[in-house]
């Protein structure tokens, strides 16, 4: 008697498919009909809402395909409603089929029997494309109703700060002051650092309930859901990454109560063009863009890189905090900055008072980086482990290739091993290098990018 595995899915966007119930009882009705047992250890029911478009994020999926490759096999077929339900990407469902098929597995849609031989395969074939087809299909009729809502003024996305959306429309709640008070603001001439430092401190957080920064502040102020408009893209995303102005962008008016008046609107969408033209990333100088200790400093309290800000006297801060999201302040003048490190590398070209870090000592151009070597086949496995447990690959092809991999990082740091023997620190030889890289530093002559490699070569 044959043994059988059930797999059970069910997506949102399909009003015919059966529940989850119902799809199991067809199949529980279908196996004793055809003196099949469906063993209750190996009923799979994904959670639902589940695409079929790709079965990376189908927990319930993978657990079924990975047990599938054991050894005896625990199960003779998988049983589904549909075969829609195994795939909807026509590549995947054929590959994952092969696959359970080399382990004695078949896979049967009991609502889709197929008469035996080529042209059953041929049928299960026509059917997988339909599926796919129908993902396709479905995608482009949902970004047409997306937008046909859009036009409407009806919201087509979640509810931004200020709105909840109940019964399709957008009801101010009582982050709706905060909004009002952030416009105000940006109008009184704080900027947008400002204003996310005041309310973070003030308890506002983002839909993921994290304190806003200067980007957050820019998208609400630039939001005209808040004057009583939708804004939406005919290609769907170009407004949530900050293409305000792009091609196909609609602005309509919405059927929601707006929170801040449309002069209001405009008038801080004047003076963030403004700003936009007189601090503008196109608009410094080229010079501006290259100094010494560029990407070379860091903050001690997030860890994020130290920037130029263009100011009247050329300062570092922390680029964390200048967008309002480290609350440590690390303003450094720039040419103080330059001095230490200047002397500082002076000093140790003079004492020998510093330390050698072998593995990145200069070498010959022949050298090869074992780390990195090594760091790619950890890789590799990794992405190999990874087409075993999704059934791709069968057991004995992850052998293979995990033995040869592990074997290549064995010969990488036995060759690191010897190589960091035979290194002999010569310490007098790197304080000749930092002295080379001072007189660089020292040199008025030379550019910001010479010295920035300069330094980059010994730290």
């Amino acid at each position: 008697m044959l043994t059988a595995a059930a797999y059970i899915r069910v997506s949102t966007d399909d009003q015919l498919e059966f529940s989850p119930d119902s799809q199991l009882k067809l199949i529980q009705e279908y196996a004793e009909k055809n003196g099949i047992t469906l063993l209750e250890e190996y009923i799979y029911t994904e959670e639902e809402g589940r695409s079929g478009k790709s079965y990376a994020k189908r927990e319930r999926f993978l657990e079924m395909i990975a047990c599938a490759k054991k050894k005896p096999k625990p199960f003779d077929v998988i049983l589904l409603w549909k075969f829609s339900r195994f795939a909807r990407n026509q590549e995947e469902a054929i590959t994952l089929k092969s696959m359970l098929k080399k382990n004695g597995i078949e896979v049967i849609s009991i609502s889709e029997p197929l008469p035996e031989g080529p042209f059953g395969e041929l049928i299960e074939r026509i059917l997988e494309w339909q599926d796919e087809y129908y993902l396709t299909n479905l995608s482009q009729e949902v970004k047409r109703g997306m937008k046909e809502k859009a036009s409407r003024g009806e919201p087509v996305v979640p509810a931004p700060i200020g709105y909840d959306l109940i019964d399709g429309k957008y009801i101010p709640n009582q982050d709706a002051e905060f909004v009002k008070g952030i416009f105000a603001d940006y109008l009184a001439g704080m900027g947008f650092r400002a204003i996310a430092t005041k309310y973070a401190s003030l308890g506002l957080k983002t839909k993921r309930g994290n304190p806003p920064d200067n980007r957050f502040i820019e998208y609400m102020l630039r939001n005209p859901v808040y004057a009583g408009k939708i804004r939406w893209s005919t290609e769907g995303r170009a407004a949530s990454k900050r293409q305000y102005d792009a091609e196909g962008i609609m602005i309509v008016d919405g059927k929601h109560e707006a929170i801040i008046s449309q002069e209001i609107f405009d008038a801080v969408q004047k003076r963030i063009a403004e700003q936009k033209k007189r601090y503008g990333k196109y608009q410094r100088s080229e010079q501006s863009f290259g100094y010494m200790l560029k990407g070379l400093i860091r903050c001690s309290n997030c860890g994020a890189t130290l920037v130029l800000v263009n100011t009247k006297s050329p300062s570092l801060q922390c680029h964390n905090y200048a967008r309002g999201a480290c609350t440590v302040s690390h303003s450094t003048v720039l040419n103080n900055a330059n001095q230490i490190i200047t002397e500082f590398i002076q000093q140790a070209a003079i004492t020998g008072n510093f330390n050698v870090n072998t593995k990145s000592a200069e070498s010959s151009s022949f050298e090869m980086d074992y780390d990195k070597l090594i760091n790619n086949e950890k890789t590799k496995l990794e992405r190999i482990k990874n087409a075993y447990l999704s059934g791709v690959d069968t057991l004995e092809e992850y052998k293979l290739a995990k033995s040869k991999i592990t074997k290549q990082i064995k010969k990488y740091e036995s060759a690191m091993e010897k190589e960091q023997k035979s290194i002999k620190i010569d310490k007098t030889a790197y304080q000749n290098k930092l002295l080379s890289v001072y007189k660089i530093l020292s040199d008025s002559k030379q550019s910001e990018a010479a010295k920035n490699a300069a330094l980059r070569s010994v730290v």
